[in-house]
């Protein structure tokens, strides 16, 4: 065998290998490339923030998961709405629905439209809350920023959808105590827990601000169980 064959053939046995490694990493979720953990805003007590507030925590899961999550969001927030799409359909089917993640959503509206949406949801029957919030989200830019500039009438449309008449949603829009509610609920997670930005997650007694691929949070929830 001549060197140019034996070169050759080392060569492609190399090759062959370097694929097969590869193949192999792709393959296997434990050669899986490793995931960066975010970075922690600041430290949060989390047996303050699990205390009830001025409105009933809106939550899936277990309460006494080794995991627990609260996510301050905005529902005029584009990145909430990005998360709520793409990333917390996963999350629930591995994590929540299996007992590992208590998981509460809380309300901090930016704006009088993110105000109204967040009333119309605490309005709706409670089992449809989470429903009625991911329909928001999907058809956020369709309400919140309308071609024909009425907000208002979007949101009836929409709220149409969930079961309103025009009677449930001016009486659910003109509750004071309703939105003073809500707004408070924003008041605490600023004053209380630092929260400034949408979507901001408190996590085990760490605060995470930004949205979350379902890499990112699956890698951070692994690394607390």
């Amino acid at each position: 065998m001549s060197t140019f064959e034996l070169n050759l053939t080392k060569r492609q046995l190399l090759q062959g290998v370097s694929a097969g490694v590869l193949a192999a990493a792709f393959a296997s979720p434990g050669l899986a490339f490793a995931v960066d953990l975010p970075t922690a805003d600041r430290d949060v007590d989390m047996e303050e923030v699990l205390k009830a507030g001025t409105l009933k925590d809106m939550a899936m899961g277990d309460a006494n998961a080794p995991v627990k999550i609260v996510e301050y969001m905005s529902m005029t927030c584009p990145h909430c709405a990005h998360f709520h799409e793409t990333t917390l359909g996963p999350i629930k089917e591995k994590y929540i629905d299996t007992g590992k993640v208590y998981f509460v959503v809380r309300e901090f509206p930016f704006d009088p439209a993110a105000t109204a949406a967040f009333m119309l949801a605490r309005c709706a029957p409670e089992q449809q809350y989470f429903p009625f919030i991911s329909m928001f989200l999907k058809q956020q830019r369709a309400w919140a920023a309308p071609t024909n500039g009425d907000v208002r009438g979007a949101m009836l449309q929409m709220s149409k959808l969930a079961g309103f008449t025009q009677e449930s949603f001016e009486a659910c829009l003109t509750n004071a105590q309703l939105a003073s509610d809500v707004n408070a609920v924003r008041d605490r997670g600023a004053k209380d827990f630092g929260v400034a930005s949408t979507p901001t997650f408190l996590i085990n007694g760490k605060s995470y601000s930004g949205d979350m691929s379902v890499e990112t949070m699956s890698a951070l929830i692994d690394s607390l169980l």
